[in-house]
């Protein structure tokens, strides 16, 4: 059976330290031993030899089943993300001459995103001669603004990204 090396516990026969302290099935200590003999121990009781604490003179090796301790540590580590909450950025595009209506309607959309807990990068894109016209899309980001500001926060003031105005909204808390 074959074992990654670049796994995080050294196991087995990848221990290439003389001695080790080694600690039972049971966590009982058994003691400095030879890699040789705690290895054979631990092949007696149909389980690896893992080393636990590398950094420790001689390293401390535990006798365990390792595939059931790396199937407990991902349980441990799925159960810690679950309870993580992601924030995420929504986008929402306008133009510098997006109309009054469809510009409400954007806000809405922004005031959802900022409702459910994302974070909203607000882009106005400029194309051809409209960049000439930045303050145009000053004004819209402005009324944007000026609509969310009892919903959330602007994280990161309105600036120019190659052809575009961009900022984003954080949601207050």
């Amino acid at each position: 059976m074959r074992r990654n090396v670049l796994a995080p516990h050294r196991v087995n026969h990848l221990i290439r330290v003389p001695e080790v302290r080694v600690i039972g099935t049971g966590g009982e200590q058994l003691g400095v031993l030879k890699t040789s003999e705690a290895l054979r121990l631990a092949l007696d009781a149909e389980c690896d030899l893992v080393e636990v604490a590398s950094n420790s003179t001689p390293p401390v090796c535990r006798i365990m089943d390792y595939g059931k301790f790396k199937y407990e540590q991902s349980k441990k580590e799925h159960k810690i993300r679950q309870h993580q909450k992601s924030t995420q950025v929504k986008e929402i595009k306008l133009r510098p001459r997006t109309d009054k209506h469809d510009l409400e309607t954007k806000i809405r959309r922004i005031m959802g995103f900022l409702q459910e807990g994302s974070k909203t990068k607000v882009t106005v894109m400029f194309r051809g001669r409209e960049l000439a016209n930045r303050s145009l899309g000053l004004v819209a980001m402005g009324k944007v603004r000026e609509e969310i500001k009892d919903a959330g926060t602007v994280e990161l003031e309105p600036r120019m990204e190659g052809r575009n105005l961009s900022m984003i909204i954080a949601p207050k808390h």
